[in-house]
């Protein structure tokens, strides 16, 4: 072989070298404010890839935490199709990214997703889209899951799911304390019954009874591994039941006869999961307890109400980096049955993930159970201010970059990520 010929081999071996290092490898799916179209559906895209059998890193802290994926046609034509913005990446850019995030000066994390959740949601039959916004980003995003309620839960069907969503539901069976306002409505009358009739089938003489049930059999599901995601009364409503195992707290309306007149000394406060020193609302009031601060909210205007992410450690504290993840640490407030949580009547174990400092409140809270995780996220709807039963649902397709419903598609994840060992 001539020298000239070796020197045009060798030049046009590192030519081919060249352009195959800079082929891309990797699509990167930032989640920041500027670049992002559509931030709610890139969930739906890792849930899927997931479902395929690929691995996915969500770098925590990265541009609003983004998505890392390897490339392929089918990654790409997904993220056309849902319309999501992504970027290609080099094997060398992507290096230089992960290593840069690694840095002990980074407050960064890249976290291996590696399975698709199975999901469940709470909620029965005839459910109105007004009911609950879980359902609602689950399905704008495309990520499927199963609806069960008490038959299911009480036939131990809760270890088949790895996520277990509340429907805004009343576990204490008071009827979500709706008697007051709406008390004499067909529809009130009617959810009534139909409680009423499904707990009879279930062998219990009262729904509170048949509800406490539910109760203790998600506790247990919780305490064995499993991850509860609550919303607006499920969240203290829960508590509540668990902490009147055993006492009559309703009143003749609700259950035929009158409450224990003795239960504020027969609640047990180790029982709940969140709450603790929290007062029942002993009268008809639309409010379950003094741990929702939707009747302490004073003067706070619509336009005001708004709410603080924590800033946590990606490396040290990766469950509330990962839970926290968004593209603004400033997220708007929204009310619901249970608005917000007193800070008060939060346990010391319990992280608060989200709070408004100047009204004393948590939004957004969490905790270790036995083996298992929960996230208690106070209010109804993050794109409906003060929803209104009756009013028609939350057209997703008019905010793909709410934040608020990113916290909700953040905990659907984290059962996805590699689990660490956990202290109880």
């Amino acid at each position: 072989m001539s020298s000239i010929f070796k020197k045009v081999y060798f030049v046009f071996l590192f030519c081919c070298f060249i352009s195959f290092t800079g082929f891309s490898k990797y699509v990167l799916v930032p989640m920041d404010a500027d670049f992002q179209k559509n931030h709610l559906k890139s969930y739906g895209l890792t849930y899927w890839a997931l479902q395929q059998g690929q691995k996915v890193k969500w770098l925590l802290n990265y541009r609003g935490g983004s998505f890392l994926f390897s490339d392929s046609e089918e990654i790409q034509t997904q993220c056309k199709i849902r319309g999501i913005s992504f970027e290609s990446l080099s094997e060398t850019d992507t290096q230089a990214l992960l290593q840069k995030i690694a840095s002990p000066s980074k407050n960064m994390e890249a976290i291996v997703l590696e399975k698709a959740p199975k999901v469940a949601v709470y909620t029965p039959n005839g459910t109105q889209p007004w009911d609950d916004a879980v359902t609602m980003v689950l399905t704008y995003a495309e990520i499927p899951y199963d609806k069960i309620y008490d038959p299911e839960v009480l036939s131990n069907q809760l270890v088949a799911y790895d996520w277990l969503h509340l429907h805004h539901e009343d576990f204490t069976g008071q009827y979500g304390k709706f008697y007051k306002n709406y008390g004499a409505s067909n529809w009130y009358i009617e959810d009534k019954k139909r409680k009423e009739e499904m707990a009879y089938d279930l062998g219990y003489t009262k729904v509170s009874q048949e509800k406490l049930a539910v109760a203790k059999k998600i506790r247990d599901y919780v305490i064995g591994g499993g991850f509860m995601f609550a919303m607006c009364s499920a969240t203290d409503s829960f508590d509540i039941a668990l902490s009147a195992e055993g006492v009559d707290i309703c009143a003749s309306v609700f259950d035929g006869d009158p409450s224990d007149p003795a239960y504020e000394s027969k609640i047990d406060y180790k029982k709940t999961f969140a709450f603790k020193n929290f007062t029942l609302e002993k009268t008809l009031k639309y409010e379950f307890s003094d741990i929702d601060m939707t009747s302490k909210r004073k003067g706070v205007l619509k336009e005001m109400d708004y709410f603080q992410l924590m800033d946590f450690s990606a490396k040290w504290d990766p469950i509330p980096a990962m839970l926290c993840q968004n593209h603004t640490s400033l997220v708007k407030g929204f009310m619901g049955q249970t608005t917000a949580f007193d800070h008060q009547m939060v346990k010391s174990n319990v992280l608060v993930l989200g709070q408004n400092q100047s009204n004393k409140e948590a939004r957004y809270i969490h905790g270790i159970k036995g083996k298992g995780f929960f996230t208690f996220y106070g209010g109804h709807d993050p794109e409906d201010y003060q929803h209104r039963v009756g009013d028609p649902k939350t057209e997703l397709e008019l905010h793909p970059n709410s934040p608020g419903y990113r916290l909700i598609l953040n905990n659907l994840l984290f059962p996805a990520a590699k689990r660490k060992k956990q202290k109880t």
